[in-house]
């Protein structure tokens, strides 16, 4: 079986604040912006690395979930619990440096993990952990 990852989804609130840390301070590149009936979904992924995507969706763009559901997905964003996405690096102080100097809600200091790897932790926007590990 030959199966590989196309996309991961994480929900945004705020689609100019994620277009800022996705693009701006993680340097990804913008593969697709689309609007449609006042939502906006965005696909952001690594340069040189056209097969992997970050899709940014609208929490409440599912039709199937209630109401109630949906306060809790926007009780769990505020809180960091919702979404969140492993990335790597070969210098993780280098880009710890850069993401923290763009501004971004650092969780966690580089810091060597006692299941074997070194990695920190963000926060984007809309609360997602961001963790990033070094590559070995």
């Amino acid at each position: 079986m030959d199966i590989t990852i196309n996309a991961s989804f994480l929900p945004h609130d705020d689609p100019e604040a994620s277009l800022a840390f996705y693009r701006d301070i993680l340097g990804f590149e913008v593969r697709n912006d689309v609007g449609f009936g006042g939502m906006r979904w965005l696909t952001v992924g690594p340069v040189g690395q056209p097969a992997t995507s970050i899709v940014l969706t609208p929490p409440a763009a599912d039709p199937g979930i209630t109401d109630e559901e949906r306060a809790t997905i926007t009780e769990m964003m505020a809180k960091g619990t919702y979404g969140g996405i492993l990335l790597a690096t070969p210098d993780l102080d280098k880009t710890f440096e850069k993401v923290q100097a763009g501004g971004a809600e650092v969780v966690q200091e580089p810091t060597h993990q006692p299941y074997g790897v070194r990695d920190c932790a963000f926060r984007d926007p809309a609360g997602n952990m961001i963790r990033i590990q070094e590559l070995s």
